[in-house]
């Protein structure tokens, strides 16, 4: 007599659906190690920089094989970063559920999916785009994993400001895998994100204060203050807009991002305005969440005006 159809799944093998979902799973886990969210808004200015560079339409050898250089690198770089702060990781709660600290992902793991991504990385830009490039994106995922994370985020106040320029160099590496220079058109818009991170970044570490307290990083609220902080905050937005005028100022854009910028910028400043003046519970995170859709808006009119005006 057969046996119904039913009683034949009563005979699969033991914990067969979780093996079948864990490859899914730890793929998901290399994936996060990446950091995406943070790579994506690099690689988005990184390609920026590509259209900028050029009148028309960048080379397309250039577009794909520099935007997969630069985002390998920028994913090694955000996996080192994960595994030199693993302990500081397990002990804030923005950042306890991280492959390494939860032990998804082991050390070793980390470490040779970390050096494979930068070396496949470093490979693409060296033979398929260009030197420059190749090098100046290895400078970045060193200053970045190595000098900013390593070294100063622990030692002083000044670390997001200074370690900026890693952060900030996306466009300048897009423009280099294009034209294969550097040029002052380029150093515009690594300014523009250079003077961006600082008020970024500080209204989440306001937020998150008492956790950088407690993991011995002196973040600029905790050795100075909230207050202190929100001025800082409130003055490089001020400076934010007078840097983000330079394109127009120099012929590198035209009105269209003018208005774009300065209505953006206006936004940020009002939002800088009331954290100084009229701090209110919520407003430091979604301060934080605009100044990326600020970012994210200041590339794409620039993007948008290039093309059009």
């Amino acid at each position: 007599m057969s046996r119904p159809p039913s009683s034949l799944k009563a005979q699969a093998v033991p914990g067969a659906d979780a093996v079948a979902a864990a490859p899914v799973s730890r793929s998901r886990e290399y994936y996060e190690l990446c950091k995406p969210r943070v790579v994506m808004l690099i690689v988005f200015t990184a390609i920026v920089g590509m259209f900028l560079a050029v009148p028309g339409l960048p080379p397309f050898a250039a577009l794909i094989w520099g935007t997969l250089g630069i985002s390998l690198q920028a994913a090694s770089a955000a996996a080192v970063n994960q595994i030199i702060d693993r302990e500081i990781d397990a002990r804030m709660a923005r950042t306890c559920g991280r492959p390494l600290v939860t032990g998804t992902l082991s050390l070793t793991e980390s470490i040779a999916f970390a050096t494979f991504l930068g070396l496949a990385g470093f490979i693409v830009l060296w033979f398929l785009v260009n030197p420059l490039t190749a090098v100046l994106t290895q400078l970045t995922l060193v200053g970045y994993a190595g000098v900013y994370t390593l070294f100063l985020k622990r030692a002083t106040p000044q670390n997001i400001v200074i370690g900026g320029a890693s952060g900030a160099a996306p466009p300048v590496l897009g423009w280099a895998a294009v034209t294969g220079t550097v040029d002052p058109h380029a150093l515009i818009l690594f300014l523009i994100i250079f003077i961006w991170t600082p008020p970024h970044f500080w209204v989440l570490a306001i937020e998150r204060r008492e956790e950088y307290a407690k993991v011995g990083v002196p973040m600029l609220p905790v050795t100075h203050g909230v207050d202190y902080t929100a001025t800082q905050v409130l003055l490089y937005t001020f400076l934010l807009i007078a840097v983000t005028i330079m394109p127009f100022a120099v012929g590198m854009s035209g009105w269209l991002y003018l208005v774009a910028a300065l209505g953006l910028g206006g936004r940020f400043l009002q939002l800088a305005f009331q954290i100084k003046f009229a701090p209110r519970k919520g407003l430091n995170m979604k301060t934080f969440g605009y100044s990326i859709v600020y970012l994210m808006g200041i590339f794409t009119a620039l993007l948008v005006d290039h093309y059009l005006i």
